[in-house]
């Protein structure tokens, strides 16, 4: 049974409008992404909200790349955040770009101008800055700020002709620089730049600010609701300022609490550091908050979805505990992934009283939580292998796994009992010997005997090997934000360790990238597409349980 939950305020807001017939009973949403970076997990839960409420509504979304600065934009960057977007399950209205409507905004700018409500100024960066005063402080007008039209709509024609170098002259608003609001001193709305642009190519030299182009896009659009984050509630004044100005349509900007999560960072400036500085393998590298990484790393889009769901819709930022999101990929792979057997550290054990050469077809489930997912067959034979940590040469009372003497059921198989073990020169263990009771075949036990303890196997004649990385938090800090010096230093060395010759069970040799496995008792795991024919390659998703849970209370005790 799905549970009921109120409508958030997003949803009230059109409800309200949908009641009063306000945009003609339209819900026109969009997600505006700049292509400058590959999308992370905070984007998710925007893409969700917006195309959510869409869908919710009878609405539609558009997706427009607000692509207005060309020196950090790329068509990869396009390429992904569509292949994100659409893995995600949505599809968007009308694809778009906020460098569609360069023209229309220059006419903008040039409207503002005749008004005189804009104006060229030869300052630089420094001066302008200082200008802008404090948030205590009134700024100062600029000394060209007085200008005539007639020399503004000229200055501003050989701006767009390539005149001037960059850097020589911005185009400003003639708002109020006087306003408590620093964002309505003010504002530059263009700028020179002489440098291509991944869609219009060299026909400008001059590109609109993010600003001058974001609300102007949404209002040529004919955006209903316009969903972004906090950090443009003061930006918002500026955008109404100039729909009103410009008399266009007025498109409504609503905010809601952008998503944080813990263990990691969410700045784009600093996501690519991680990827220019080689602490990472790139913006897929499965340790990073992307979209794209937690698809490599084997979350599942029902997953992403559920946790921005669930999370809900804030008006004040929080910090979201990643062990939630694991929590919705570990709800969903115990019902789907299919079981294997996977020995990562391997220890070698012998029966004795098997004979030699034989070889057993066990009957295998893949899935206790789906029936329909059938059985397996496992070879058995004399000579396995184990799991290091599940023998101990003077395991302690409640150990219930391998030692001398102990008794413990091989998954599938038989009871077995250690009867000795060898050596090495330094003191390692290298084999176990044990006895098997014949009687004792799951499915089949007639032994009589019950034995605390259940351990996973590979046939040594049989298994394959594998490499299994074993990702990690890419921090070993809560918050890497909120912490003194380079967040980098907070990088948890951990956060990547690979077994190169892990051994598994047959079946899983021929896996294909993205298939997704739960290796008994030890993970939710998914095929890496670095796999070759000749070379299976699987990263841990999540771990069976929330491990850093139990070291977080450790640390408060």
């Amino acid at each position: 049974m799905s549970e009921e939950r109120s409508l958030n305020f997003l949803e009230q807001i059109i409800e309200e409008d949908l009641a009063k017939g306000a945009n003609g009973g339209r819900v026109h949403t969009r997600f505006p992404p700049e292509p400058n970076g590959y999308l992370h997990i905070g984007h998710a839960k925007s893409i969700c909200l917006n195309f959510g409420l869409a869908q919710k509504y009878n609405g539609q979304t558009n997706l427009r790349f607000d692509d207005t600065n060309p020196v950090t934009e790329d068509t990869e960057y396009v390429d992904s955040i569509k292949a994100d977007i659409k893995w995600l399950g949505f599809e968007w209205a009308n694809e778009l770009y906020a460098s569609d409507y360069f023209d229309q905004i220059y006419n903008f700018a040039v409207a503002l101008i005749k008004k005189g409500l804009a104006y060229v100024d030869d300052s630089t960066a420094e001066e302008i800055a200082a200008m802008k005063g404090t948030p205590t402080e009134p700024g100062k007008d600029s000394p060209y700020r007085s200008r005539s039209v007639e020399e503004n709509l000229q200055l501003f024609e050989k701006m767009k002709n390539g005149e001037f170098k960059d850097g020589a002259k911005v185009l400003r608003a003639k708002v109020d620089m006087a306003s408590p609001n620093m964002h309505m001193r003010d504002p530059i709305m263009d700028r020179i730049k002489h440098a291509h642009h991944h869609r219009t190519g060299d026909k400008w030299c001059r590109y609109p600010m993010y600003d001058f182009a974001h609300g102007q896009s949404d209002s040529i659009e004919h955006i209903t609701h316009s969903v972004c984050t906090l950090e443009f509630i003061p930006h918002r004044p500026l955008y109404d300022w100039f729909i009103e100005k410009l008399e266009i349509f007025p498109s409504h900007q609503y905010e809601f609490a952008r998503l944080n999560l813990n263990y990691t960072v969410m700045s784009k400036r600093k996501l690519k550091q991680l990827v220019k500085d080689g602490f990472v393998r790139g913006w897929d590298d499965p340790r990073m908050p992307t979209i794209s990484a937690l698809r490599r790393r084997g979350f599942t889009p029902a997953s992403i979805r559920t946790f921005c769901d669930r999370i809900g819709i804030q008006k004040r930022d929080n910090l979201i505990e990643v062990s939630l999101l694991e929590y919705f990929i570990r709800e969903e792979l115990n019902r789907t992934a299919n079981r294997v057997m996977v020995v990562t550290d391997p220890l070698k054990l012998v029966i004795t009283n098997y004979p030699e050469g034989q070889v057993e077809e066990l009957q295998a489930e893949n899935n206790p939580e789906d029936e329909s997912a059938g059985t397996r067959t496992l070879p058995f034979s004399n000579t396995l292998y184990i799991e290091r940590d599940d023998f101990m040469e003077d395991p302690p009372k409640k150990f219930f796994r391998l030692g001398p003497g102990n008794m413990v059921r091989l998954k599938y198989a038989y009871i077995i009992k250690c009867d000795s073990f060898d050596k090495d020169a330094d003191g390692n263990i290298t084999t176990v010997y044990c006895s098997y009771l014949p009687e004792s075949r799951s499915g089949g036990d007639s032994s009589g005997l019950t034995v605390k303890g259940t351990i996973h196997w590979v046939s040594a004649a049989h298994a394959a090997k594998a490499e299994v990385r074993l990702y990690d938090r890419l921090f070993k800090v809560d918050d890497p934000n909120n912490e003194d010096g380079d967040f980098k230093s907070y990088i948890n060395p951990d956060s990547l360790q690979v077994v190169e010759n892990a051994l598994i069970e047959p079946a899983l040799a021929s896996a294909k990238p993205g298939d997704r496995f739960q290796f008994l008792r030890k993970g939710y795991f998914c095929v890496d597409p670095d796999t070759t024919p000749e070379k299976l390659v699987l990263n841990r998703t999540v771990t069976l349980k929330d491990t850093w849970a139990k070291e977080a209370k450790k640390v408060k005790e």
